[in-house]
């Protein structure tokens, strides 16, 4: 607890608190025989035993707690102050995995490889290897080097090991030109440029919504791409009832978020990181109370401190892409439906005539599965692989290399 702190994450930090304080409230206030702390009792109200005001399903859960409790034989009393216990027990874990993480002594010490290319804030990176091209496309709400973690846990530098070239597209911080992009200035644009530059025709692998890059730009210059590869790529945003109900809810924020893109024509990291939070609410305070546990010299903690430094080294998305994204994608559906056009034309995975990897991630909570499968299917030529892991573990997590390097490599030499 004596060392300085290296870093500010979990990002927004007050909104992951809150999450946790809210739900340890929630627990408190279904318990028989408790007035939970929070805000003032409210004036009118008897501040009895009874608890805070709460819904008809909390009461069911106190009715049947209660019940419960009296079949066993267990005093009320004392079961509450058991759970109070270990509420507080779950508040100190998070505050000590969140001071580990921020006083953590790692830090990411790989090297950039050469530059073949930049336009703007855009460069590509060349990896080396020898063999057939690979260019990975990421995300554009976060740092590309997601797929290349650290020296010893980098997907491009292992695939580049394996007989193959690989090439990665960092799309860098956007500046005061990249913020009045679309996403037809991305693909048509940059990507296309960034292509034409590259030793080619390549296998073109876009991670996340990078994927939908890469099938756009394939589609466009098939002459330069001769495999396609989409990992964790979402296509069909309103797969399944839940998964639409989530997508609509997203777009709906959208005129909130105006006011925050106004000032600087981006939609801002805290923005893009709530966004995410909002997925698993309680997540990140879970995985904080398991890092309180580990070990802080251990392999896992260091893979934790380097996966949680990229999630919160986020990167601004320019206005027009946020509203084509949160109105476009998540709103209307248009890829799903087949209306998602770029430089005036359709993109249309059915169009591919290549082959094509279609890697799914089984406990993805960002793609659910079935979005990611609607791409596969209307693919002609695509090999399917779900993959054990979640939508950042499947590419960097500390199983990946079974997860995914190696089935994406044994499909590369297939080709």
């Amino acid at each position: 607890m004596t060392a300085p702190l290296r870093r500010r994450g979990p990002r927004p930090l007050a909104l992951h608190l809150g999450l946790a304080g809210m739900r340890a409230l929630a627990a408190a206030g279904s318990l028989p025989g408790t007035v939970p702390t929070g805000p003032p009792w409210p004036p009118g109200l008897p501040n009895s035993n009874a608890a805070w005001p709460i819904s008809k399903a909390g009461e069911a859960e106190r009715a049947r707690i209660l019940a419960a409790l009296a079949a066993a034989g267990h005093p009320p009393e004392a079961f509450r102050r058991t759970v109070l216990a270990r509420l507080l027990q779950a508040d100190r874990a998070l505050i000590a995995g969140i001071a580990a993480y921020r006083r953590h002594p790692w830090s990411r010490q790989a090297e950039d490889p050469p530059v073949a290319w930049s336009e703007g804030g855009s460069r590509l990176l060349d990896y080396g290897g020898e063999g057939p091209v690979v260019l990975f496309v990421p995300s554009l709400v976060n740092r590309a080097h997601v797929l290349d973690l650290a020296a010893d846990h980098s997907l491009m530098r292992w695939l580049s090991g394996q007989g193959f070239r690989t090439l990665l597209l960092d799309w860098g911080w956007p500046g005061e030109a990249e913020r009045a992009f679309t996403l037809t200035d991305y693909v048509a644009g940059r990507l296309e440029r960034a292509l034409a530059a590259a030793p080619g025709p390549v296998v073109l692998a876009g991670y996340c919504m990078g994927g939908l890059f890469a099938l756009a730009a394939a589609l466009r210059r098939p002459d330069r791409v001769r495999a396609l590869a989409l990992l964790a790529t979402p296509w069909d945003f309103h797969a399944g009832p839940e998964a639409a109900r989530r997508a609509r809810a997203a777009a709906a924020l959208l005129p909130g978020l105006e006011t925050l893109m106004e000032p600087t024509g981006a939609l801002p990291v805290e923005a893009i990181q709530t966004l995410f939070a909002l997925l698993d609410p309680f997540g990140v305070a879970q995985k904080f109370r398991a890092f309180a546990r580990l070990p802080g010299e251990s392999a896992r903690a260091r893979l934790f401190v380097a996966l949680e430094d990229w999630l919160n080294d986020g990167v601004p998305l320019p206005a027009p892409v946020a509203r084509q994204c949160l109105g476009g994608w998540y709103g209307r559906n248009e890829p799903g439906r087949l209306v998602w056009r770029i430089a005036g034309a359709v993109v249309d995975p059915a169009a591919w005539e290549g082959p094509a990897f279609v890697a799914i991630p089984q406990r993805d909570r960002i793609v659910p599965p079935a979005s990611a499968q609607a791409a596969a299917d209307r693919l002609r030529r695509a090999t399917t692989h779900p993959a054990a892991g979640g939508h950042v573990g499947m590419v960097a997590g500390a199983g990946a290399e079974t997860a995914l390097w190696k089935p994406f490599a044994a499909w590369l030499r297939r080709l």
